[in-house]
């Protein structure tokens, strides 16, 4: 099977003809990890214009790309947003890039009872979020906002807007009896799924969020897990039942 072209993400418009000039890491990657040639075919999006093929240019230590063909329209990403207490640097990492193979519109580090990293390279979890966007074939890379504490992301919480978060106590149905529940009665929402650190919500907070009109608890099984590993599970439970699973790539028109 022939190898995919590669496909970087930009930040400058995209149109038929346009000459992009590509950044010193992009240069690396493509002159000399995979060795290609002036001529050789490459991918650019930018989240906004679509995904366009063109032809790379080398001339000395510049490398540009022209634009040529319209390969796929842009379209509305319909992920949930990913409300999360900041983690260690490895786990961060992690989480980054599966949210993003996941489809996670937004990112939401979100200060709570139990954090106990304040302090995140959010630069370097942006990188890790385009390059995992270039990989699983998306046409977006998730908003990263800045840090906040939990009071203050709910008191300016968007409208129509569910929040699903994991509950390690209290009453709470399953993750996906909840999410089916909520397709049966064909709710039109945007979503925004919470976890919290190591050790969870504290209670105080429980309270604050049960309380919320918008907000439903769920359970994520018998078993502790990791915020990373919370996180990954409950986006996949959100995909499969609420999301776009039923697509495949060879449709390409996912996120």
């Amino acid at each position: 099977m022939a190898k995919s072209p590669p496909r970087l993400f930009v930040n400058c418009s995209l149109t038929i003809g346009s000459i992009i000039s590509l950044q010193k890491p992009q240069i690396h990657y493509l002159k000399n990890v995979l060795r290609l040639q002036s001529g050789s075919l490459v991918f650019l999006f930018n989240g906004r214009d679509g995904e366009w093929s063109g032809s790379l240019a080398t001339e000395r230590n510049l490398i540009s790309v022209k634009v040529e063909k319209l390969q796929r329209p842009q379209h509305d990403s319909s992920g949930p947003g990913l409300l999360f207490a900041p983690i260690k640097k490895g786990p961060m990492e992690v989480l980054s890039q599966k949210a993003t193979e996941l489809g996670v519109s937004t990112l939401l580090p979100t200060i709570t009872d139990f954090t106990d990293v304040t302090k995140s390279n959010y630069d370097r979890f942006r990188t890790i979020a385009v390059e995992a966007a270039e990989q699983c074939d998306r046409l977006t890379v998730p908003l990263i906002e800045p840090p906040k504490k939990l009071n203050e992301r709910l008191q300016v919480w968007p409208e129509n807007t569910k929040l699903l978060f994991a509950a390690e106590s209290g009453s709470a149905k399953p993750i996906d009896a909840a999410l089916r529940d909520v397709k049966g009665k064909n709710i039109r929402m945007d979503w925004v799924l919470a976890v919290g650190p190591a050790g969870g919500f504290s209670p105080a907070e429980h309270e604050i969020l049960r309380g919320l009109s918008y907000a439903i608890p769920v359970g994520l099984g018998p078993r502790l897990l990791k915020a990373e590993t919370a996180a990954i599970a409950a986006l996949s439970c959100w995909q499969s039942i609420l999301g776009d699973w039923k697509k495949r790539p060879i449709d390409r028109n996912g996120e």
